[in-house]
């Protein structure tokens, strides 16, 4: 299983950016999904995450500025940041909970979380 981020790059204060991340390989069904940023000397943060059903939850600092989404049947996951602020700034990483096959074998019975390569986000004026 692979996790593949796009989408980073650097934009000015108040500007947009949107991630994707697919999931590719021995895949029959993902549970949750979420977006987690990392900032220069700070520890890994949840942004946002996603289940199957599509409840979504974020972190405060983000509410009303960004929004995650997926599409199930293409293993993709989103995330819309707007209004972005510097301290938006950090590498952003995808996760996913993925079942992997044999359907209904042990694998798919034991969700294991993988993570994407990461992708920079740079807020700067």
């Amino acid at each position: 299983v692979q996790l593949q981020a796009s989408g980073g790059g650097s934009v000015q204060p108040g500007g947009s950016l949107r991630l994707s991340c697919a999931a590719s390989g021995n895949i029959v069904s993902i549970d949750d999904m979420g977006w987690y940023r990392q900032a220069p000397g700070k520890q890994r943060e949840l942004v946002a995450a996603i289940t199957s059903g599509g409840s979504t939850s974020y972190a405060d600092s983000v509410k009303g500025r960004f929004t995650i989404s997926r599409d199930n049947p293409k293993n993709t996951v989103h995330l819309q940041m707007n209004g972005l602020k510097p301290e938006d700034t950090a590498v952003y990483y995808c996760n996913a909970d993925v079942r992997r096959g044999p359907y209904l074998s042990g694998a798919y019975y034991r969700p294991q979380a993988y993570w994407g390569q990461g992708t920079l986000v740079t807020v700067s004026s």
